[in-house]
C-alpha cells in the first residue's frame, strides 16, 4: 500500500510536521520526494522549506548570496575578527581567492598519482585483513586519512586524531543544525567536542607550519644545487630526473603569493584543514553505502564486480556514480535566505520565502527528477554527470572533487575485485549520521 505522506503531513499537529518529514527523508526518501515533486514540490513546514524539483534546487544553488551558507558560519570559525574557511563564505573576495588557489594547489594532473596511492593502500588493508575485514574504521576511513598525510601532507601525527577531528567537525557542521533535531543537551555536547577538536586541530596546524617551513626554506635551498649536479647526472643515465618530497601543505609553503593576493601563512594553515574536514568523513560513508548498495542488489552486484575487474576503470566509476544518486551522504544540501525570495515565479508552485527561512534543497530528489534524468527510478550508470549533486553545485561544489570521484570508486573497485566477497553483517549507523560498524569476508 502506497503511503501518502502529505496527507499525513497536512493532518500532523505543527510540532510534529517536520519530525515526520525528517523521517520519511531517513527511511523511505525516493518515494516522499515522488510524491512532492509530482503534488507539492516547495514544502513549507515550521522549520525549513523543501524544494523537490530539479530547476528549483538548481535555481537556489546558483544563487548563494541570496541562498546562503550562513549556517556554516559559527560552525567554522567565523567571527567580527576572524574569517574562519572559505566555505562559509558566498561568493566575496575570500571565497572567489581562496577556492581557486585551493583548485590549482589540487592539480588535476595529480589524479593518476592519488589514484595509485589510494589502490596500493587499499589493497594492503585488504591483503593483511586476511578475508575479513570491519570495513568502516579499518577500511573507509582509513585509506583517505592515509591520503590526507601522505598528499595532502598532514603528517607526523596519529590518524586516530585525524579521525576525530574530521569526524566532529563533519558531525557539528553537517548534522547539528537546528533541523537535525537534536535535544539541546546533544547539540550542547556536540558544539563543545568540537570545540576541543578544533583547538587541537589548529595547535597541530600551527607546528605543522613551522615544521614545514623549515623543510621547504631550509632543507629545499640546501639541497637545491646538489639536486641540480645530480639531476644532470641521471639525465645522461636516462634516469627521470630527482624531485623532492611534495606534498599539498609543501606545495602551498613553496610558492609565493604578492600580498595583494592576501593569502597569508595563516589563510595556508586554515586551507591546509580544511583539507582533512572534507576528505574522510564523506568518504568513507559514501564507499559503505556503495558497497553495501551493490552486496544488497544480487544482479548490479555481479555487474559491478565484473566491472572492478575491468582495467578500464570507466565503467566501475560510472556505476558507483550512479549508485550514489540512490544512497548520497546526505538527500540534501541546506541554505538559509538573506532576503525574501520567491521561488518558481508564475508558476503553479510559486512561493515567497521570507528572508531568514532555513532552506533544504533536496538534491536526491532532483536527481530523480525527470528533467534531469529519463527513467530515473531504474539504475543506468550511462548518465549525464552534469545533473548530478553528490559534489555540490554551483560556486559550492567540492573542491576536492576531482579527487574524490577517483578515490570513491578506486576503493570499491579494490574491494569487490576480492573473491566472494559478502557481507557477514548488517551495516549499523549506531543511531548516528555516519556508517560505524559493516563487516565484510571473502576467500
Amino acid at each position: 500500500m502506497t503511503t501518502n505522506y502529505l496527507e499525513l503531513f497536512d493532518a500532523a499537529a505543527d510540532a510534529d510536521k517536520f519530525p515526520l518529514v525528517k523521517k520519511w527523508m531517513h527511511d523511505e526518501p525516493l518515494p516522499f520526494f515522488k510524491q512532492l515533486r509530482e503534488e507539492r514540490p516547495v514544502l513549507v513546514t515550521p522549520e525549513c522549506t523543501l524544494l523537490a524539483l530539479f530547476t528549483d534546487v538548481r535555481d537556489a544553488l546558483q544563487m548563494p548570496t541570496i541562498f546562503t551558507n550562513a549556517l556554516y558560519k559559527p560552525k567554522m570559525g567565523v567571527t567580527d575578527t576572524e574569517p574562519g574557511y572559505l566555505m562559509a563564505h558566498d561568493d566575496d573576495a575570500l571565497h572567489y581567492r581562496e577556492k581557486s588557489i585551493m583548485q590549482g594547489m589540487l592539480n588535476r594532473e595529480d589524479i593518476p598519482r592519488i589514484r595509485k596511492l589510494i589502490r596500493d593502500s587499499s589493497k594492503k588493508i585488504l591483503d593483511d585483513a586476511d578475508g575479513e575485514i570491519e570495513i568502516v574504521n579499518e577500511y573507509c576511513r582509513m585509506v583517505p586519512a592515509i591520503l590526507v598525510q601522505e598528499y595532502f601532507g598532514l603528517d607526523g601525527i596519529s590518524r586516530k586524531k585525524l579521525l576525530k577531528w574530521s569526524y566532529w567537525n563533519q558531525y557539528n557542521t553537517f548534522h547539528n543544525q537546528p533541523f537535525d533535531l537534536n535535544s539541546k543537551e546533544r547539540f550542547d555536547e556536540i558544539v563543545d567536542i568540537h570545540a576541543q577538536c578544533s583547538k587541537e586541530l589548529v595547535d597541530y596546524v600551527t607546528v605543522l607550519m613551522i615544521r614545514k617551513i623549515l623543510t621547504v626554506q631550509i632543507k629545499d635551498r640546501l639541497l637545491g644545487r646538489a639536486v641540480q649536479v645530480l639531476n644532470i647526472f641521471r639525465a645522461i643515465a636516462k634516469k627521470p630526473a630527482y624531485e623532492f618530497k611534495d606534498d599539498i601543505v609543501k606545495r602551498m609553503l613553496r610558492s609565493s603569493f604578492a600580498p595583494q593576493v592576501d593569502f597569508p601563512l595563516t589563510r595556508i594553515g586554515t586551507n591546509a584543514g580544511g583539507l582533512l574536514i572534507g576528505a574522510v568523513e564523506t568518504t568513507s560513508q559514501a564507499v559503505a553505502q556503495v558497497i553495501n548498495f551493490f552486496i544488497e542488489r544480487p544482479e548490479l552486484f555481479e555487474q559491478a564486480k565484473a566491472a572492478s575487474l575491468d582495467s578500464n576503470t570507466d565503467k566501475i566509476d560510472a556505476m558507483v556514480w550512479e549508485a550514489l544518486r540512490f544512497v548520497p551522504i546526505s538527500p540534501y544540501l541546506f541554505r538559509q535566505t538573506s532576503m525574501d525570495y520567491t521561488i518558481a515565479k508564475g508558476t503553479d508552485r510559486e512561493t515567497k520565502i521570507p528572508s531568514g527561512t532555513n532552506v533544504l534543497t533536496l538534491t536526491q530528489s532532483a536527481m530523480f527528477d525527470d528533467y534531469s534524468y529519463e527513467n530515473p527510478e531504474e539504475f543506468n550508470a550511462n548518465r549525464n554527470w552534469y545533473h548530478n549533486f553528490n559534489y555540490g553545485f554551483a560556486s559550492h561544489d567540492c573542491v576536492g572533487k576531482y579527487i574524490g570521484m577517483a578515490m570513491i570508486p578506486e576503493m570499491v573497485k579494490q574491494v569487490l575485485m576480492r573473491k566472494d566477497i559478502q557481507s557477514a553483517s548488517e551495516m549499523d549507523y549506531k543511531d548516528g549520521p555516519f556508517p560505524e560498524d559493516y563487516k565484510l569476508k571473502w576467500k
